[in-house]
């Protein structure tokens, strides 16, 4: 079966409010973005620029005060909580700075949860791949304090894989790890966009993050300020400097 036409997530003027009246503050304003299918997007902005914001709407955590949010042909916005949290659980993987996993359980009966808790009785099969693909089937036996940071990271990605999900958000991924590790993380997520037609959508601070993506989307009080394909880490931290110097 071909893959849908049409971008993995589009946002059609999104704006998000937060407060009311003299206290109101606008994170997003009539924000338009697409993020194609099997494509690497980082998001990238000065402190307060909504990008976190936006992937959080982008991934359905939170819903937008007004517009639209498509992802896997359902608006978002118009979704109940219980198919939102459905569509979430099936379409949608995680990936935070804090790697989340209970520290009781192997690496195994975390990537193994979700589905666990979903009601679901993962294949171990399907779990070792998951372990596989980030070069951690070796380690499916350990519990987290048995493994670096950057392998307690890969575990988290394994575990955003297991569902087979359509798109992977990432918010600042690399954040708590060394540069090493930071980086091993970011070659991992770039072969699975490569490999295995992925969709990622990362938030970060770090250029040399960012460039190991396929196009970075600036923010700057609300509003996408602009694009840039094939980056590099030089033009990625030269446009970083532009954004937050003042104006």
């Amino acid at each position: 079966m071909s893959a849908p036409e049409g971008p993995a997530v589009s946002l059609r003027a999104v704006r998000k409010v937060y407060g009311t009246g003299s206290a109101e503050v606008a994170a997003l304003r009539s924000v338009d973005a697409d993020f194609g299918r099997g494509t690497f997007t980082a998001v990238m902005g000065p402190s307060g620029s909504g990008k976190s914001t936006l992937l959080q709407i982008a991934a359905g955590l939170d819903r937008p005060t007004a517009g639209e949010v498509l992802l896997a042909g359902h608006d978002l916005a118009k979704l109940s909580e219980t198919k939102l949290t459905l569509l979430r659980r099936d379409r949608i993987g995680f990936v935070f700075q804090a790697f989340n996993l209970l520290p009781s359980l192997t690496a195994e009966l975390n990537v193994g949860l979700p589905l666990r808790l979903a009601g679901r009785k993962p294949k171990r099969k399907a779990v070792l791949e998951a372990l596989g693909a980030v070069g951690l089937a070796d380690r499916a036996g350990h519990r987290p304090a048995q493994l670096s940071g950057g392998q307690q990271q890969r575990v988290a990605i394994a575990r955003a894989l297991i569902a087979r999900p359509e798109v992977v958000f990432a918010d600042e991924p690399t954040g708590a790890l060394d540069s090493a590790s930071g980086r091993q993380v970011l070659g991992i997520l770039r072969d699975l966009v490569d490999r295995e037609r992925l969709t990622v959508i990362m938030v970060t601070h770090d250029p040399l993050a960012a460039s190991f993506s396929d196009r970075v989307v600036f923010l700057a009080d609300g509003q996408v300020t602009g694009e840039l394909t094939e980056p590099t880490a030089e033009a990625v931290a030269a446009r970083m400097t532009r954004l937050e110097a003042p104006s």
